[in-house]
């Protein structure tokens, strides 16, 4: 114990070895769906699907491993959502690329993002964006994790009007509320179980809320008020085991990038986006997640950023060996924050779970999306209360913390968030006349955010 305490510096940090080991936990828990949805989604660039979730679990554990000794930050890594899917739909889909090729794209965004921060460009761009924009990115991510949460859980569907509530009635009608609004009853009972736990102070009290949610839902599957349809993306809420206890080979996707197209322009727009999304979305999850957990200085800065970069780096260039999109720090981390986590050993935590699933994985695949959207709508929650620390008596400041807040729910991204962000906070100021108070690295950024709505 007291070897734990001495390498991640717990006393210091005021936290403690059972709070570390439950923020792990919870934050794994609201993030293992990507141990089902990575090897889904690449699975139809035509990679093998099993091979895909051992890559997927191992790059996780590998790269938050490296978060968790080289930076000491209870931050968790995995193949990124969005990023996957842009390798699938655009890349491969529409652009008509391999997944081979595809994957050799990954890796020279890799090798550029260990040059970039190495050289503390990637820190610069930290430091350089204003401490009133940063708290606007916590509030930013809030929202868009809450949202993320009630789309898991159904409560918040497609329409006319782009989404809209569940329908109770139209899901009666069609005979799927057994199925369907079962999950939106639950999730809806989850959230008020996780608020009243909160409300008690109950330690652990989202990660109780997830497995309680669960649990309601297994009996609820026993009973035959929950009914399992595949066709509806309503699964068995029991682990399975029918299969045994085995670890997928990694052999039909290792090492096998292409290189064969690494010259041609429209490859070099494909690494240009990968880079560019992983680049923000993992700027401001580090930024939102820290001000949250109160890891940012009095100058906003981040210590030992360069440690949390090269973990992302590393994490993408080894991921891309062994076969799987690009990683990056997952913004579910938050979830291990607003239960506590201030350090590695959360982060380390996570990483053994991921570890662990690679042999377990029916029990990790069993975690219903309906059982973590409270766990994301509460932390939604607690990443909002940043709002106060905004300075709305100044436009110049509050205008372009709204436009970066507004984003990135509305434009499901957390890079476009700041980049709405960093464009409005340049003009705006230049307007205002208050030149000097923008950093020259501000500057080109948002001219290199413009650019880039024009040219891709």
């Amino acid at each position: 114990m007291k070897v734990l305490d001495k390498l991640f510096k717990l006393k210091e940090h005021k936290t403690d070895i059972k709070t570390e080991i439950i923020a792990g936990i919870t934050t794994f828990m609201t993030m293992a769906y990507i141990l089902a949805v990575n090897p889904n989604i690449l699975s139809e660039a035509g990679m093998d699907r099993g091979a895909v979730f051992t890559a997927t679990a191992l790059t996780a554990m590998l790269a938050t491993l490296i978060m968790a000794f080289m930076a000491n930050y209870p931050f968790v890594l995995a193949p990124g959502m969005g990023l996957n899917a842009y390798f699938t739909y655009t890349v491969v889909m529409n652009m008509g690329y391999t997944w081979q090729e595809a994957l050799a794209a990954v890796l020279v965004e890799g090798v550029i993002f260990i040059i970039l921060s190495l050289t503390n460009v990637r820190e610069a761009i930290f430091n350089a964006i204003p401490l009133n924009l940063k708290h606007a990115v916590t509030v930013g991510i809030g929202l868009y994790i809450a949202f993320i949460g009630l789309q898991n859980a159904d409560i918040v569907v497609d329409s006319s009007t782009l989404v809209t509530v569940f329908s109770f009635k139209q899901s009666v009608a069609n005979g799927t509320f057994s199925s369907q609004g079962i999950c939106v009853v639950l999730a809806l009972i989850g959230i008020l179980l996780t608020a009243g736990l909160m409300v008690k102070k109950v330690k652990g009290g989202i990660l109780w809320g997830i497995l309680g949610t669960w649990v309601l839902g297994m009996i609820c599957q026993l009973t035959g008020l929950y009914v399992p349809n595949a066709e509806l993306g309503c699964y068995s809420l029991f682990p399975d085991f029918g299969s045994g206890i085995s670890v997928p080979s990694l052999e039909p996707i290792f090492f096998k990038m292409d290189f064969s197209n690494f010259l041609s322009l429209d490859f070099l727009v494909v690494i240009f986006a990968f880079l560019f999304v992983d680049l923000f979305d993992t700027l401001g999850t580090l930024m939102g997640v820290a001000s949250k957990a109160d890891l940012l200085d009095k100058d906003g800065k981040l210590p030992r950023i360069k440690g949390a970069l090269m973990a992302d780096a590393i994490g993408t260039t080894t991921g891309a060996m062994l076969g799987t999109s690009t990683v990056t720090t997952f913004v579910e981390s938050a979830a291990g924050a607003a239960e506590g986590g201030r350090t590695g050993l959360t982060a380390l935590t996570s990483a053994l779970l991921f570890g662990i699933s690679l042999v377990l994985s029916p029990i990790f695949l069993a975690i219903p999306g309906f059982a973590t959207a409270p766990a994301l709508v509460m932390v939604g929650f607690l990443m909002m209360t940043s709002i106060t620390k905004i300075d709305f008596s100044d436009y110049t400041e509050a205008i372009p913390a709204f436009i970066a807040i507004m984003a990135m729910p509305f434009m499901y991204s957390i890079s476009e968030g700041i980049a709405m962000g960093v464009i409005s906070y340049v003009v705006i100021n230049m307007i205002g006349g208050k030149f000097k108070k923008i950093s020259p690295l501000m500057y080109i950024l948002a001219v290199l955010f413009v650019l880039k709505y024009i040219l891709i």
